[in-house]
């Protein structure tokens, strides 16, 4: 093999020496509170021979879409997934995109232009970020669910009278923390900017039907454009963007992310639209998850465990333990005791806010909840 670069191996030397270094384990069978299968689709029997029928039935025999979608990769499940989708979020339009990761680059690249202001919450996810580096508009963060810094920054810019896109999650992912959604489309409507909204960790958790949480409180048609993502929730893989008609057809001519990537495959379209009629129909699951959210925060409450948490009403609690070292040698200890609990290190986020980060899932036993709680507690 061509020899490594030295200036890429001290980066590994400095992350190995920080005990940060990442890599690659394989799946376990400890039990599950560390994936993001909040309702347990991924494993879904019933989804996954849907699927195929719907796709037999449909005549669809081919393994992949052969083509970027505005060349050949534009089959037909596109258009059906679509205005599904479109229709279970009160959308004018979705726009399928092949990852999260994808849509977020894609629309936050595109949309905002040279003379433009983002102001984006300082806890985004490094997709949104990664984004808005590639974006020609200026940017500036504003600090985590604070309302009044943010205002304080509209009011800065607004007198360059150019576009104001603001952009935030409604479910932070290692916090599991939400803004008050209400408050911020209200300080956007006063300043006459553009809100972005990421809910990649509210697909499935909140809502009747887990539309998510700008769908629960009744603001989806004052958002500019919403990100959902299916690799949480919905237990497949992929994106959408919603949005007005205008949005989407914009982002089919200028999103790079969109254009130049063959399409995904119709198995995976297929699985995308099976999911969610999954959750139009079945609310069982989503109920069982709302429950296990309530039972683990009344059960670190019984232990005297609160202070250490970051406030969650979402399936992400995070106990803050500060230390790389610190932190994952408690998250070994639970994982030889049989709990899947993974340790949330420097640099993923900042130094001395290192954590345990709790995923729960429909498919928790609420004694499975009581016994890693009462784990944590003896292990501090």
């Amino acid at each position: 093999m061509a020899e490594f670069p030295k200036s890429l191996q001290e980066k590994l030397d400095i992350r190995k020496a920080n005990n940060a270094l990442r890599s690659l384990k394989s799946s376990n069978e400890l039990i599950d509170f560390s994936s993001n299968d909040y309702l347990g689709f991924s494993k879904s029997e019933v989804i996954f021979d849907d699927s195929h029928q719907f796709l037999i039935d449909n005549k669809y025999k081919t393994n992949g879409a052969t083509g970027s979608r505005l060349i050949s990769g534009n089959h037909h499940l596109y258009v059906v997934a679509e205005e599904y989708i479109a229709q279970f979020h009160q959308s004018e339009s979705a726009l399928i995109f092949n990852s999260g990761y994808d849509a977020n680059v894609g629309i936050l690249s595109s949309v905002p232009q040279r003379n433009d202001i983002i102001l984006y919450d300082e806890l985004c996810h490094a997709s949104i970020r990664d984004g808005i580096q590639l974006s020609n508009a200026k940017s500036y963060k504003f600090e985590h669910n604070d309302l009044e810094d943010l205002e304080q920054k509209l009011i800065k810019f607004q007198v360059l009278n150019s576009n104001i896109f603001v952009v935030i999650e409604s479910v932070y992912s290692m916090d599991g923390d939400s803004p008050s959604l209400e408050d911020l489309v209200s300080l956007c409507e006063k300043f006459k900017c553009y809100l972005i909204v990421d809910e990649a960790h509210a697909l499935g958790v909140f809502g009747e039907h887990g539309q998510g949480l700008v769908q629960s409180l009744g603001l989806q048609n004052k958002i500019f454009a919403r990100i959902m993502t299916f690799g949480k929730g919905l237990g497949c893989h992929g994106a959408v963007i919603l949005g007005s008609n205008e949005l989407k057809s914009y982002l089919v001519n200028f999103a790079r992310s969109f254009i130049y990537t063959t399409g995904l495959s119709p198995h995976s379209v297929a699985t995308i639209l099976i999911a969610y009629k999954s959750l139009s129909e079945n609310q069982e699951a989503i109920q069982r998850l709302k429950a296990n959210i309530v039972f683990f925060n009344q059960e670190k409450m019984r232990l005297g465990l609160k202070p250490m948490f970051v406030y969650s009403k979402s399936a992400i609690q995070c106990a803050i333990i500060q230390g790389n070292d610190n932190v994952k040698r408690i998250a070994l200890q639970l994982q030889k005791n049989g709990f899947d609990v993974k340790p949330i290190l420097s640099p993923t986020v900042p130094e001395g806010q290192e954590r345990l980060r709790f995923c729960l899932h429909s498919y928790n036993a609420e004694k499975e909840i009581s016994a890693v709680i009462a784990c944590l507690y003896s292990l501090l």
